[in-house]
Parts: C-alpha cells; structure tokens; sequence
C-alpha cells in the first residue's frame, strides 16, 4: 500500500475514533418561568440558579472541556505550528511611540517571553535615563489573568493611579503608586472604573461601581486620607444610567458624565478648584445625547439634539453653557457621523461618510478646512494619544485589512503626512500579495448590506468557490472597521478569504443604520447576515459547504440565531462569549448592564418586546433539525455573558439536534469577556480557534 494511503487509512480512523468519542449530556431539572402570563420550560435553569463554586457545574464544564480537549487533540500540532506563525509575525520585544505630556515623555515596551507591557518614561528628553514607572509582569506574577483599566499619572508627576483586575470579572481595585519611593500608599478602593486627577496632585476623583458592575458613584479622595472618609459628591439611581469622569486636555476642567444609551447628561468643575459643586450644563432629556470638550472660552458640545441622528457640533461659552445659548458650529448631515477632537487652536473632524471614516483638520481661529487624503479606499483611523493641548502635529493611526498599522503625524503647518512608527513583520509581508474588496448585497427590503473582505491574490480563483470566514456584530451602533491581523495571515495563505458582514444594528451608517437593527428591528441583523451569506455563495466566492461563520458576544447572539433560521447556510459556526439566553438574561436586573439594554433589545416586561426577543433569542428557539459544526467558546468570570448562557445553549443544542455534528465548548476558567489577558495566551487563544477552522475545513 502507497504511503499516501496509509495516511488517509489512519486519518479515517482517526476520525472514527474521535466520533466515538461521546459527548457530555447535561442532566435536566424540570423548571417552569412564568413571564408575561406565560410559561416557558427550561430544563437547564439550575446551571444559572447556581453560583460559580457549585459542583454540579463544575462538573459538568470540566467535562465539555475534556471533552473538547480529546476532539481536538490531533489538532495540536497544527495549533503549535499556527501560533509559532502568528509569533513570528510580531516584534516580540517593541516600545511604543513615545507621547510628550508635561516635562514627561511616556511610552510602554513589550519584551521577548513576558506577557505584559513595561511602562516608562523619560524627563525633558528622548536620549536621558529612562525610569519604569510600573511593570505589569510583577504585578501580574501570583495570577493566571491581569487586566489595568485606568493608568493616569498626577499632573505634578509624583503619582501614578491605576487600577487592576485579576479574574476577568471586572471588578477593578484602585492602587496609587509613589513614583519617588517606588511603593503604594494606603490609598486603594475597590469595585472601582475610572480615575480622574484635579491639578493639585492630591485631589482625585474615582467611580465605584454598584454590584451588578454599572458605575453609579463618583467620591472625592484626598491622598493620605482614609478611603472610607471620601465623599460622595455623585450618585446615579437611574439603572440605565452609567457615570464616568474625565479631565479636558486643557486642564481647566473635570467633566462628569451620566448617560443611557440614548441620553446623556454632563456636569463640570473648575480643575484647579477640585473642592468646588459640579455645575450642570444641560438638563436630562429623554433622548437627547451631549459630549462636552474645551477650548479657551468655549465649550464644544457633540450632540443629537433637534433630530440630529449623526450628531452636530455646537458650541456656547463657559459662562452660558446652557442648551439655550448653544450655536451651530458644524451642521448635522444626514449621510454624514461625525466625531471631533478639540485643542487650543484648532479640531480634528472624524467623519464617516458611506462606511468609510473621513479626517479633516480645521483650525478654530482662521477657519480653513482641509480634508487629509489616503490612497486605500477602505480602512480605519483613530486619534493616537494626543495629550497636549497646544500643538504642530497631530498623530493618529491608520490601518486596513492588508495594511500593518500605522502611526502618522500630520503638520498642521505644511499639511504633510510622517510616519512615525509602522508595525514591522518580523517573518516578512508583502501587502501586495493581497486583495480587498468592498460591495453591497440587497435585503429584500431593498437595504444595501456592505460586505468587505481580503484574500490572497494568488491563491484566489474567480468564479470557484472557496473555504470563506464571514463574520458579523451589528449591535450597539459599533461599526465594524478594517483592521490588520498579523494571525489573519495564517488563515489567508492557507486560501480562505475573510470577511465581513456590515449589517444592520452597526454603525456603518450612522445612528439610522443602529436603529434599523435594534430593538423591535433587531431580526435585521440576521437576516442581513444571511442575505450577505447567500450573496457570497450565489456569486460563487464560497458554497455552503465551505463557509463558517463567527461572531463574538452580541455577534454570538447572531450566530445563535442565524443557525436556527437557516442551519444549512455554512458549514460551521464559531460563537464566541455568545450572548444566547437574551430572554432569561433580560429579566433579570441584578445581571451586568441588563437595565440599560432596555434601550437596545427591548424591555421583556413589557408584552411586545417580550413576545419580539422570545421569537429570535437563539436559547429559546433551538429545535429539533440539523445544525452545523459548531464551536462555542467561553470565559467562566465572564459578566457580560454569564457563564451559563453558553453552556444551557451547548447543553440544548447537543439534546435537541437531530445530525451527529459535534458541538465544542471550551470554556477558559481563567478569564472573562474579553479572553486571555497576557498576549502569549492570547495568541493560543487564537491559534486554537484557527486550527478548528482549517480541521473542518480538512486543510492544514
């Protein structure tokens, strides 16, 4: 027998040996949910009725992880061989770009095997001494995760504020740090957000969070005082309400914000007077959304109000803030979102106009305008730690699906572009051996659904179908812009194109494009996704045999979802951190955020919204039919999406599908929403997932 043969005669074992491999099948315990004068069964409520501790689901994940494990075990030397491509591909030791705050210049280093960022800086100049300011490898030595939320260093420089998390569960402890002595004060708060400094050096102001993880209190602390003698100078009581604090880059003010997802509210103080009353600008008003920023005697104020769904810019003088006396400074556009960076003299307008962001530079004195140009047709920009207030040159980054990342510095003088640092590939890259595309699939309702995507050219064939990723997240009004992948490119070379679904729920389009798939619209989403799904296979970019679908978190509800409308549709669905229990979840108000995604899923209290999200939640709507290959990821101190929604909807989908498909579940017990925190883990994290993707695919 030739040697090939023996290959595939062991291959085919192989498999069989891993489908006789059987599943974990999850007990069920009868439970009834009476919503909305109706009942609702619910076999695996008690994995949600029980903490995190309890044995029964502890069990029960150690087994879908060993499970998984044993699945994926002839995996494991492709895994190996993707992650040593992904590394390759990374400066493994690389500073930042330095940014000048003050006397300071501050920057951070990653550095060959650690798995965290160094932080540092330098006085007066570039060349001196440079002095670590705070290494997040110490701090992170006793634990398995390690997050900082806020780093912000004391206007005098003495001080360094920050905050850590070591679970993934997002409960921040504050943590002050002498950068004289090198040693913490005794001023540390837990269940903590944000952190604010007034000029003073010893003034700060600090938001905790309630228990369900909303920032709903704002305390005034002097260093060296006991925390639990702060005071309370703010307290939001209204759940849909966050509140947050922030200090204008000219130093004059510190803004409190509170806000929903639909209304805002702003209050602001003299920085220099941190023992003053917050002062409000404009009153709540259901609806209405403002954002203050400062330059010399004006407030600027970005804003929804008077119809404005893309947002205009107003502005007012410090001394009459109020809505009353706001004046147009740039005019709502219908087509046209807008964003603005404000300094001393002059503003940076971020627009996005047909899905693709805009960068124009206006000086505030003599009101000339300049739109900055770029060859690409499709890619992202955003602001790139600008911190002083009066300045030459302003940085921002820009990238695309096959360009590396880029940090430019555009003269306000000469209007000349620099780079200033660009991401090197250590393993060697050619952009141009690789092709992206943007274009549009009609919905039925005659809505144009933008689809982007990149392949490599030389491995892409006109008119044949191809193995294909499309993935999608449409909620929130997040839009979902191009970015470069040094790991996408392991996928790419292997000849699968990557893309993505612009649907409805984003905001690609604006604030109308958000609307159109929220709330009593939200079943836009999905079937934008499979309108897009079915244009790729109609036009022969993929078939349903070669596509898998992704999408991670409110992306993850519209992968459950999708599967159940059309199961057929891919070969295989990855959901990661999939929020699936939408309904289970939105009734109850303990949970994280659950209150203030009223304004984005819809109220199930309430007849209509109940009757609407019980019709598409992926949790309620698992049937008995074929569903794909499907991959569920997941982190155990998760908050956002419980640990409990993943695995109800493994343990439903596994009892009720009628194919003999395998369903994964890996569940990292050592984390939360956003994955691994160390970037070595995170980068198995994604070499796993690929290896899932390339094994279904039968590539290697």
């Amino acid at each position: 027998m030739k040697i090939k043969n023996v290959l595939l005669v062991f291959i085919i074992i192989l498999a069989g040996c891993n489908r006789s491999i059987n599943p974990p099948i999850a007990k069920k315990v009868e439970h009834i949910h009476h919503y909305n004068d109706s009942e609702i069964k619910d076999n695996y409520h008690w994995m949600k009725d029980k903490t995190r501790s309890d044995k029964d689901v502890l069990g029960y994940i150690e087994q879908e992880n060993n499970y998984t494990s044993k699945m994926m075990k002839h995996t494991k030397n492709l895994q190996n061989k993707i992650y040593k491509e992904i590394i390759s591909r990374i400066e493994e030791t690389d500073n930042s770009l330095p940014y000048k705050k003050g006397e300071y210049y501050f920057y951070s280093r990653k550095e060959k095997g650690k798995q965290y960022s160094i932080y540092y800086r330098k006085k007066g100049l570039l060349s001196v001494q440079e002095e670590i300011t705070l290494d997040l490898n110490e701090l992170a030595e006793k634990y398995s995760y390690f997050d900082i939320y806020d780093l912000s260093y004391s206007p005098d420089n003495k001080y360094l504020a920050y905050s850590a998390d070591t679970t993934g569960a997002e409960k921040y402890m504050m943590f002050i740090k002498d950068l004289e002595t090198g040693k913490l004060l005794n001023d540390t708060a837990a269940k903590i957000s944000g952190i604010t400094w007034a000029n003073d050096s010893k003034t700060l102001f600090y938001t905790v969070d309630e228990q369900s993880g909303r920032s709903y209190q704002v305390f005034r602390h002097h260093l060296g005082n006991p925390v639990d003698s702060d005071e309370l100078v703010f307290q939001e009581d209204d759940q849909k309400f966050y509140v947050w604090t922030f200090r204008s880059r000219s130093n004059k003010f510190i803004f409190l914000g509170t806000g929903s997802k639909t209304t805002s509210e702003i209050y602001y103080l003299s920085a220099n007077h941190p023992e003053g009353d917050f002062m409000l600008v404009e009153a709540r008003q259901q609806g209405l959304e403002y954002y203050l920023q400062h330059s010399e005697d004006n407030f600027y104020i970005t804003t929804n109000a008077d119809n404005s769904d893309n947002f205009k810019v107003m502005k007012t003088t410090i001394q009459k803030p109020e809505r009353k006396y706001w004046q147009e400074f740039i005019p709502h556009r219908d087509s046209v979102s807008i964003s603005i960076d404000i300094f001393k003299n002059c503003a940076f307008i971020y627009e996005r106009i047909d899905a693709v962001k805009k960068l124009r530079y206006y000086n505030l004195t003599t009101n000339f305008s300049y739109e900055i140009p770029f060859s690409e047709n499709y890619y992202s920009l955003y602001s790139s730690r600008n911190k002083e207030y009066e300045i030459s040159k302003y940085r921002f980054n820009y990238q695309s699906y096959k360009t590396p990342s880029i940090i430019y510095e555009f003269d306000l003088k000469d209007k000349n572009l620099t780079i200033m640092k660009q991401r090197k590939i250590p393993a060697g890259y050619d952009p141009n051996d690789y092709e992206t595309e943007f274009f549009f699939a009609k919905a039925d309702d005659g809505a144009k659904i933008p689809i982007s995507m990149v392949y490599n050219k030389s491995l892409f064939t006109n008119n044949t179908p191809q193995a294909l990723r499309l993935s999608a997240y449409g909620s929130y009004g997040d839009s979902s812009d191009p970015y470069f992948s040094g790991s996408r490119i392991s996928l790419l070379d292997r000849g699968l194109i990557m893309a993505k679904a612009h649907v409805r729920g984003g905001g690609e389009y604006g604030t109308k494009w958000h609307k159109a798939g929220r709330m009593l619209n939200k079943k836009n989403t999905f079937t934008d996704f499979l309108t897009c799904a079915k244009y790729l296979i109609e036009n022969n970019y993929t078939s349903s045999d070669s596509l898998i679908i992704e999408g991670g978190s409110a992306g993850g509800l519209l992968i459950g979802a999708v599967i159940n409308m059309n199961p057929s549709i891919c070969r295989a669905a990855i959901a990661d951190i999939p929020f699936v229990d939408v309904l289970n979840t939105m009734f109850d108000p303990t949970l994280s955020a659950v209150v203030s995604e009223y304004e984005e899923w819809g109220n199930p209290n309430l007849k209509e919204y109940f009757d609407y999200i019980l019709s598409y939640c992926p949790y309620q709507n698992v049937t008995k039919q074929n569903y794909p290959e499907i991959l569920v990821l997941a982190g155990f101190n998760d908050t956002r999406v419980n640990f409990w929604e993943p695995l109800k909807w493994t343990a439903k989908l596994r009892d009720l599908k009628t194919d003999d498909h395998k369903i994964l579940l890996k569940m990292e017990m050592n984390s939360g929403h956003g994955g691994a925190s160390g970037r070595y883990d995170y980068f198995r994290e994604i070499a796993f997932e690929y290896a899932y993707i390339l094994d279904v695919l039968g590539k290697q």
